[in-house]
């Protein structure tokens, strides 16, 4: 039977996250290098099988985020799988960028704020 996987915006993962939640950042390197939330911790997909047992959310289920939500469904699905209690960020960095909420980006990139 498919797991079914909870999926939240991006006002409601800030919700989360200022009530003690964490957020997992399932991209690669390179796309973390470009732009991040702040308080995202990187766990690429491609090193999933070998780091998972690190994405834990404590009390509350951990916060997936990919680009634009479809790699991070998938891990929430195997997390799930897993008992790791896990939610997907609905629109990825897109969403959370295009609603402004706060971003970091490497030497290379320019700082956008979305107000």
């Amino acid at each position: 039977m498919p797991i079914e996987i909870q999926n939240i915006d991006v006002a409601e993962a800030q919700r989360r996250l200022a009530s003690g939640a964490r957020l997992f950042d399932v991209r690669e390197q390179g796309e973390w290098d470009e732009v991040h939330a702040p308080q995202a911790t990187l766990v690429p997909m491609s090193a999933f099988a070998d780091r998972w047992q690190e994405i834990d959310g404590g009390d509350q289920p951990a916060i997936v985020v990919c680009h634009s939500g479809a790699r991070s469904a998938r891990i929430v699905a195997a997390l799930e799988q897993s008992g790791v209690p896990a939610v997907n960020l609905t629109g990825g960095m897109v969403a959370w960028e295009q609603s402004g909420a706060p971003v970091e980006r490497d030497a290379q990139g320019e700082p956008r704020h979305g107000h």
